[in-house]
């Protein structure tokens, strides 16, 4: 998509606008917030408002840069994700190898996705990938640690690779499907409603939530949180369907739903993993925000269930 083709989207530049006025707003609170309590600490919301800034215009840029610079940002989401994950997860040194070969599935994933060869991308990774690896792995000879090595790497390509370059297949989509929101509207819809469902869930915890969902994995999380935040995405769903997206009402409310339940275990499955590796952040890369994985955990879940409810109901 180029610059041309995005300024012809109406929907698709009003709702970036609209993203730049809530930032604005953002930093506006946060400036008085300062003024008005300057004995008070806001440094963790200035970080969080800054990352923010740069997250966004790192996004737009990539989007209104065109097809092809859109899918090389999130090939090199994919990559900074997939190297963050090997870094907290223990590896043995016969493994490096194979985590080589996860490495090369990167670009061929999203050379798959920029052709628009959808019968190569939806198997390249858990079909051909997952035989490499354990392939690759027991010529080796090493059998201690085998069985956790594997399913190690093929979890990261999942995580890092597999799941967000559905995003970038949105952008490959069919374009005059959606005339509405072009492709760049189907990756801002999904990007919104999920990050929205983050906040959403967090502010009906806080202050409604009472009863916990999963106590040992994320001890913050709880039913009226989930629910509350779930059903916000739902009713978002279904306000932006038609601005961004082909789909009718009762389509995007459905969208909805399944955003904001598979962004809310995306996010639980992600601290399950920290949990296990007794880390609070995957890094320290977004100030304010830890690192990519935190950023895009619930991302793993939604993003490929938006993907394939909107491709079976419009391509």
């Amino acid at each position: 998509m180029t610059f041309q083709a995005l300024a012809a989207t109406h929907n698709s530049a009003l709702f970036m606008a609209g993203i730049v006025v809530l930032l604005l707003t953002a930093t506006l609170i946060h400036t008085v917030l300062q003024k008005i309590h300057p004995q008070k600490n806001f440094d963790d919301l200035r970080l969080r408002t800054r990352s923010w800034w740069i997250m966004i215009a790192v996004l737009f840029a990539a989007l209104l840069g065109g097809r092809t610079i859109a899918i090389v940002f999130f090939a090199l989401l994919s990559y900074l994700a997939l190297k963050e994950f090997m870094s907290i997860i223990p590896t043995r040194q016969v493994d490096r190898r194979a985590v080589f070969w996860a490495y090369l599935a990167i670009p061929f994933q999203y050379y798959w996705v920029a052709d628009a060869w959808y019968a190569m991308f939806i198997v390249f990774i858990p079909v051909f990938m997952f035989l490499v690896i354990p392939t690759r792995l027991v010529l080796t000879g090493e059998t201690q640690g085998f069985i956790k090595a594997t399913a190690t790497i093929h979890l990261g390509l999942m995580i890092a690779v597999f799941s967000i370059s559905h995003l970038a297949y949105l952008i490959a989509l069919r374009e005059s499907t959606n005339p509405a929101g072009g492709n760049i509207g189907l990756v801002l819809y999904v990007l919104f409603l999920t990050q929205f469902n983050d906040v959403a869930q967090y502010v009906w915890g806080k202050t409604l939530g009472r009863h916990k969902i999963s106590p040992r994995v994320s001890p913050n999380k709880t039913w009226e949180g989930f629910l509350g935040g779930v059903a916000t995405t739902t009713t978002l769903g279904v306000v932006f369907a038609g601005f961004l997206t082909p789909m009718t009402a009762l389509e995007g409310a459905m969208a909805g739903l399944l955003i904001g339940v598979g962004g809310f275990f995306g996010d639980l499955a992600m601290s399950a993993i920290k949990r296990d590796l007794r880390i609070k952040d995957t890094s320290a890369l977004i100030p304010g925000h830890g690192g990519i994985l935190d950023r895009i955990d619930s991302l793993v879940f939604s993003a490929p269930l938006f993907f394939h409810f909107i491709g079976y109901l419009y391509y």
